[in-house]
């Protein structure tokens, strides 16, 4: 199983998406112990969305397209929908 998500930092008040073969739990661990470079400034992270895909091209093809929508709103909009298999 593969994953795209979306994790938030609120010390920098933004979103970062990515793709991962770990659960999201575990990445997101990742992510706050610092094994990223790109995120560490802006630990501690919070998981917010998450969707399984069969194979990683799927899950990599699902992160560009997070990528590519730079409208917060839209981010926003797509977390507390129903595509979002993360439950806290």
């Amino acid at each position: 199983m593969y994953y795209a998500y979306i994790i938030y930092s609120p010390s920098r008040d933004t979103y970062y998406k990515g793709h991962t073969s770990l659960t999201p739990q575990q990445r997101l661990e990742r992510h706050n112990d610092q094994w990223t470079v790109s995120t560490r400034s802006g630990i501690p992270w919070d998981l917010t969305f998450y969707k399984s895909f069969e194979t990683k091209t799927e899950a990599i093809r699902y992160e560009l397209f997070l990528k590519k929508q730079k409208n917060r709103a839209f981010i926003e909009s797509l977390i507390s929908s129903r595509e979002n298999e993360f439950t806290q």
